[in-house]
């Protein structure tokens, strides 16, 4: 587990410190700033000095696998286990679920959210011929199971779940994404949607609502109407491959990728993506093609740099003239991405010149409205 504060970085394995595994599956955080770890062997509670473990050994947690984690307004921790079920703990006890003693319909939990009517969403993980997996709702009395039979859910392996504003449950499954609003359902998928892969492992939703979706094949942005994808191609994440989105009080996408390290994204401004000791250092200089192009009306401009430079990128019109700077100043080696938003310019061909000690390139972009 690491700690990143802007630019100190503070790692925790099970080596240095207290965490019985580095295997982490889950992270939440309760009002008093503990921070709650679910992990391989089992669950970890760090209060910043001192560490608790709760395991099957130890305590009632069912199973020492744990793979989900949501804290309720009462302050209790609700626990998704492999293999375990579901638990419930309250700072004395814990109080556990699974398809005997109640209407879960599996054993196996890899995700959880809470709405704020204090309803739990739980979902399962689907194995033929044992568990029928799905999506439960759960009020602290009853049970709503759905399933792909008897709902317009698409695939019975839920990965995650998360709850916007209007209480709308977004879900992602292996087969898609998909929006569950009061009694309707969407089905989002790479056939029918933007969706760059059907895989979908993690949703955040910004303050204003956007959507952002990490798939086996990218990031996608999914404002309603419009998708916006950033991939390996177009844009400087590291890999394709998209496990976790977290999303700050200033707006930084943090992304978790597999096998590629972390990655900050901020709209409209220089992006970092691997200015860190996880991060691989590029081996040369390079500009990479705008995406999207054609575009309207901004599009994302990615390079990257060996070694610290001074760097300079600037738009050009047809004619040669300049009409913005996007980068004037000194940076680490790394790859980045800047945002050129044209809104205030008329369509058109327009060129983009990236100038590094004796490396200068010039790529050509088109804007329609």
């Amino acid at each position: 587990m690491a700690k990143f504060d802007g630019v100190n970085w503070y790692v925790y394995d099970k080596d240095n410190i207290g965490l019985p595994s580095d295997w982490i599956h889950a992270i939440a955080i309760d009002t008093k700033d503990n921070k709650w770890i679910g992990t391989d062997d089992g669950l970890a509670k760090f209060d910043g000095v001192n560490w608790k473990v709760y395991n099957s050994s130890n305590s009632a947690l069912p199973n020492s696998i744990v793979d989900a984690l949501a804290i309720d307004v009462q302050g209790n921790k609700w626990i998704g286990t492999w293999g375990g079920g579901l638990s419930r703990y309250n700072g004395f006890s814990f109080r556990n679920y699974d398809p005997w003693n109640s209407d879960l319909p599996s054993i196996y939990i890899d995700a959880l959210a809470i709405d704020a009517q204090g309803n739990k969403w739980i979902g399962a993980h689907q194995v033929w011929g044992l568990y029928g997996g799905g999506l439960a709702k759960f009020d602290g009395v009853n049970w709503a199971v759905y399933s792909w039979t008897n709902s317009g859910l698409q695939n019975n392996d839920i990965k995650v779940i998360t709850i916007d504003t209007e209480s709308t449950k977004w879900i992602g499954t292996p087969s898609g994404l998909d929006k569950f609003k009061g009694t309707t359902w969407t089905n989002f998928d790479e056939y029918n949607s933007g969706l760059p892969h059907n895989y979908v492992r993690t949703v955040a939703i910004d303050p204003q609502g956007n959507k952002w979706i990490g798939t086996m094949g990218g990031l996608a942005k999914f404002d309603g109407v419009n998708w916006t994808i950033f991939n390996v191609n177009n844009s400087a994440l590291p890999n394709n491959d998209v496990r976790a989105v977290a999303i700050d009080a200033q707006g930084n996408k943090w992304i978790g990728t597999y096998r590629g390290g972390l990655a900050v994204y901020h709209e409209g401004s220089v992006v970092s993506v691997q200015d860190s000791p996880i991060a691989e250092i590029p081996s040369k200089f390079m500009l990479s093609h705008n995406y999207p192009n054609p575009f309207n009306p901004s599009t994302i401009i990615s390079y990257t740099i060996p070694s610290s430079y001074f760097v300079n990128l600037k738009v050009y019109d047809i004619l040669g003239r300049e009409i913005q700077t996007l980068v004037n100043e000194f940076q680490k080696a790394g790859i980045y991405s800047v945002t050129f938003d044209a809104s205030g310019f008329s369509s058109g061909v327009y060129f983009y010149r990236i100038h590094i000690g004796d490396f200068l390139e010039t790529k050509k972009m088109l804007f329609l409205r």
